[in-house]
């Protein structure tokens, strides 16, 4: 009879370390696919973030060395999730890449950023130097990353960092210019005088810079001149007034 109750004891032991032994096992299946797909998700954006930069890059005057250094990373991050989830579309996705990276000729000469056109709409713009931002993000995490060098990181920046000037600059211009439509000279001579302020904080200073500077600094004097003539203008009317007001105040009376 106590044979017969160990047994069953030990059978009952035997079935709770089986049952705590299949739960350990669900628990370490569902943490090792619950981290698959955080990999699988955080690759995701990675792609994604660096596509859109691709498509931003395209309508910029930058190098193709920038356009292939992104191409690359993208190709990393499409090779992560393929890993993680094989398939035939994600195969031939990661070839296509491939071959798009080599055919891309990393010597031709960076586009000459003097031939640079704001975009009209307020909202391009907006995009458009949010673009820039995300590109120089991308550059310093592929720097930290050592998948570029630092001479590359440095010269491709500052080709960034310059494009980035010339649109901070022409905006700047552009708003000032709609403010004198507008007839408020106070708030475009703000905008000018901030952006004269932008292009001599740079180090060291280029033939952009200072001729962009010299450019502005005329039109902040021409518009100075122009408010000053306006100040005078409008003191002689005021006075002018004053001295009719007075005129009719000490006119003789009009009998009826």
């Amino acid at each position: 009879m106590n044979q017969t109750y160990s047994i069953i004891i030990i059978l009952i032991a035997a079935l709770i370390v089986a049952g705590i032994a299949a739960s350990a096992v669900q628990q370490h299946n569902e943490r090792k696919a619950a981290k698959k797909r955080e990999e699988i998700n955080r690759h995701r954006t990675i792609l994604d973030e660096t596509e859109m930069a691709v498509s931003a890059a395209q309508h910029m005057p930058v190098s193709k060395l920038l356009i292939s250094i992104l191409r690359k990373r993208t190709l990393g991050a499409l090779i992560e999730i393929y890993e993680q989830n094989p398939s035939a579309d994600l195969k031939a996705k990661v070839n296509e890449l491939q071959k798009v990276i080599r055919e891309i000729d990393v010597n031709e000469p960076v586009p000459d950023q003097s031939n640079f056109k704001l975009p009209k709409s307020d909202k391009v713009i907006i995009k458009y130097i949010q673009a820039i931002k995300k590109l120089r993000m991308i550059l310093r995490s592929e720097r930290k990353k050592e998948t570029i060098t630092k001479e590359i990181f440095l010269r491709e920046d500052k080709t960034l960092e310059c494009l980035q000037l010339r649109v901070n600059i022409d905006t700047l211009l552009k708003r000032a210019n709609d403010a004198v439509a507008n007839s408020m000279q106070g708030s475009a001579r703000q905008y000018l005088e901030k952006a004269i302020g932008a292009l001599a904080k740079q180090a060291p200073q280029t033939e952009y810079t200072t001729s962009r500077a010299a450019e502005l600094m005329e039109m902040l004097n021409g518009l100075e001149s122009t408010l000053k003539d306006r100040n005078v203008q409008n003191i002689m009317a005021a006075k002018a007034k004053d001295k009719e007001d007075i005129d009719e105040l000490f006119a003789p009376k009009k009998k009826w």
